[in-house]
């Protein structure tokens, strides 16, 4: 599977997509930063599965209808930082869908994730990593998972990896840093955690009309059961 991730920064990199996710080959696009109201049916091969509905700052999954089969989907509200209140950005900061490989009839659970700010603490994106990843459990049963997006944590990512390992889960940075549009602020903000598969590549894109670069996932399938 190839999966397309970009924070399109307030949907000023919209008009990049098409040409994205035809050069990337991608079966799966996860989107953050999204004006939902304006989002195409599809884009390309790939067709829209889900979008948040209350966000300022939207998010959205499409897949490859020839490739996936749609089984359910959802969105889901995860713990406010001070941010989200007072300027309301978000208040759904995760999308996930259940999809059936017509190619291989495993099933796998795709999302697309928006931590909070870099205003909130790191433990507080933490809490919204560990809740996303339980909704993704729900939605899934169990099934392989692979959650993909702007996660604001350019910071203590050793730290990170270590804690999502604990809970089940991999983390895999890309090969390049993913944000470097001011000096204290580079690092790797958009990255991908998953169970249940082998995450081969994270590739980082060239630099578009969003001050976050494009990643491309790679994953397989795990030989062992999650």
């Amino acid at each position: 599977m190839r999966i397309l991730s970009y924070n399109l920064r307030k949907n000023r990199a919209t008009g990049e997509l098409l040409d994205l996710a035809a050069s990337t080959t991608a079966d799966v696009m996860c989107l953050q930063e999204v004006d939902t109201g304006a989002l195409p049916n599809e884009v390309a091969t790939l067709t829209l599965a889900d979008s948040t509905k209350r966000n300022r700052l939207g998010l959205a999954v499409y897949y490859r209808k020839d490739r996936f089969r749609l089984h359910d989907t959802d969105t889901f509200e995860l713990k406010k930082s001070l941010h989200d209140r007072v300027l309301a950005p978000a208040h759904e900061r995760l999308v996930g869908t259940l999809l059936e490989d017509v190619q291989t009839g495993n099933q796998v659970v795709v999302a697309s994730f928006h931590a909070a700010p870099l205003t909130a603490l790191n433990s507080l994106r933490r809490t919204q990593i560990k809740a996303a990843h339980a909704e993704l459990l729900r939605l899934g049963h169990g099934a392989p998972t692979l959650m993909v997006g702007d996660y604001n944590y350019p910071f203590f990512t050793q730290s990170l990896g270590e804690r999502v390992k604990a809970s089940g889960y991999d983390m895999a940075l890309s090969d390049r840093k993913t944000y470097t549009r001011y000096k204290f602020f580079k690092g790797h903000f958009d990255f991908v955690t998953s169970a249940g598969l082998d995450v081969r590549t994270v590739e980082t894109l060239p630099r578009g009309d969003s001050d976050h670069m494009p990643i491309v996932v790679s994953a397989e399938y795990a030989e062992a059961p999650a």
